[in-house]
């Protein structure tokens, strides 16, 4: 089962992220964490590629775990792995014994198995239950947003997460549809939602329902509200000369990114001060200039890479005590 997961699943960016992650993971006794594990094909290649570290492996989704660990059994007690949602990252490390580590993936959005998997409720391509969970011990679903929120609540939710310019149109058809039934599968909500949106803005820009449904994955595995309390978390955790990436796949998720490592790496001291304290200083350098983009070749290989921006940022500032 996890070598045919395994051979359809493409790591994003990953020989930039092996280069970007490796430098300081070549001394005895260093950490590795990736905050996504998902299928292991960004943990397998920096295992491979840095014999002297080891991997702190998170994700929310058990059966990503499973498959992971049976990717990375070969590495032995080099990898341990955690169930919990990303930002949980102190509190996995402090389990770990290993408050401080020396490097940090965070690779956001969906796992190739997540989205393959029909019976998880992802892709709107097939028809599947409406649940898209990535966690599938939590009780909220999408049917559950689909079916109860409020016009006003539907629209700005597709505004916010999926940046849907149609998201009232969308909004009140689905109200309007549900009423006659509640909504349980993905066909049904695709067909309304391509029924929502003018014929000529169905002729480009994509799937009709890509935005709808990513706005959905998002409120319904409060994505956001995780990502924000990660990055200070994963900012704070890096060692001296300790290095983060993060991959984003959505405008949403990138400006949170942005932002983060924006503020990481400026002084905050008032202008005028003849000297920075420590404790004000910039606690990052970037590692990339802007938002770093996969190539063609790549793409084309991998479509699911297209919409990728990877940031990185290594720490050239002791943590304050």
């Amino acid at each position: 089962m996890v070598e045919q997961q395994a051979a359809g699943h493409v790591p994003v960016m990953c020989a930039r992220i092996v280069e970007l992650l490796s430098v300081p993971l070549q001394a005895p006794g260093s950490v590795y964490v990736d905050c996504t594990l998902g299928l292991g094909g960004h943990a397998e290649a920096i295992l491979s590629a840095c014999p002297e570290a080891s991997l702190i492996g998170i994700d929310r989704d058990q059966h990503a775990l499973l498959l992971a660990g049976e990717r990375l059994a070969p590495f032995g007690d080099r990898v341990r792995l955690y169930q919990a949602r990303y930002d949980e990252l102190p509190e996995v490390l402090a389990e770990a014994g290993r408050p401080r580590v020396q490097a940090i993936l965070a690779d956001l959005g969906l796992s190739s198995m997540q989205i393959d998997r029909r019976d998880r409720g992802f892709a709107y391509s097939v028809d599947a239950p409406l649940d898209m969970r990535m966690d599938d011990t939590q009780s909220l679903t999408a049917a559950d947003l689909v079916n109860t929120s409020s016009v006003g609540e539907l629209a700005g939710m597709l505004r916010r997460f999926g940046e849907e310019r149609f998201a009232d149109r969308i909004a009140r058809r689905i109200v309007t549809e549900r009423a006659d039934q509640p909504f349980s599968t993905s066909a049904r909500l695709v067909r309304v939602i391509e029924s929502a949106i003018p014929a000529a803005a169905r002729a480009g820009g994509g799937h009709p329902a890509k935005r709808t449904f990513q706005a959905l994955r998002i409120a319904v595995n409060d994505e956001l509200v995780a990502l924000t309390g990660l990055l200070p978390a994963a900012i704070a955790a890096l060692a001296l000369g300790g290095r983060m990436a993060v991959l984003a796949y959505h405008s949403g998720e990138d400006r949170l990114v942005k932002n983060a490592l924006r503020d990481a790496t400026t002084d905050r001291a008032p202008r005028g001060l003849p000297a920075v304290p420590a404790e004000l200083r910039a606690q990052l350098a970037l590692l990339t200039r802007g938002a770093e983009r996969p190539g063609s070749d790549e793409v084309q290989d991998n479509p699911r890479a297209a919409s990728a921006r990877l940031r990185a940022g290594e720490r050239i500032e002791e943590v304050a005590a």
